[in-house]
């Protein structure tokens, strides 16, 4: 089996950092719904912002609203407004790995979606915002 990279969502805006919370981090749900990402999935996030990086699993937020709230222990490695990349992975056969399509769901500074991409490799090897 290959570890291979499903989905992210591109340059998302944090929204809150709810430090309170148990733990997670709370995506809108048309954005997990276009993405494949699943409510309870295990996600790494990449802060733009700051360069930190680290794994949480995905809560479900309203549909729309462009939430995309870090919390519990995830709320100290972000501040509203930084930008971040939330990707998952999934396993695949050899055979799966070769044809392998990754989704890719590009958002503007609201996090309303700008462009969903579904190819064999990213179109492009630098984002400009």
């Amino acid at each position: 089996m290959r570890r291979m990279f499903l989905a992210k969502i591109h340059r998302a805006t944090v929204t809150e950092a709810n430090l309170d919370y148990v733990g997670s981090i709370t995506i809108d749900g048309e954005l997990l719904k276009v993405s494949g990402i699943l409510p309870w999935e295990v996600v790494e996030v990449w802060n733009i912002t700051n360069g930190e990086r680290f794994n949480t699993y995905v809560i479900e937020g309203p549909a729309g609203s462009g939430v995309i709230c870090l919390n519990g222990a995830a709320a100290r490695k972000v501040a509203v407004g930084d930008k971040v990349i939330i990707a998952a992975y999934a396993q695949a056969t050899e055979e799966e790995a070769k044809n392998w399509k990754p989704t890719v769901v590009l958002v503007d500074d609201d996090n309303r979606i700008v462009e969903v991409r579904k190819e064999k490799e990213e179109p492009f090897s630098v984002y400009a915002a």
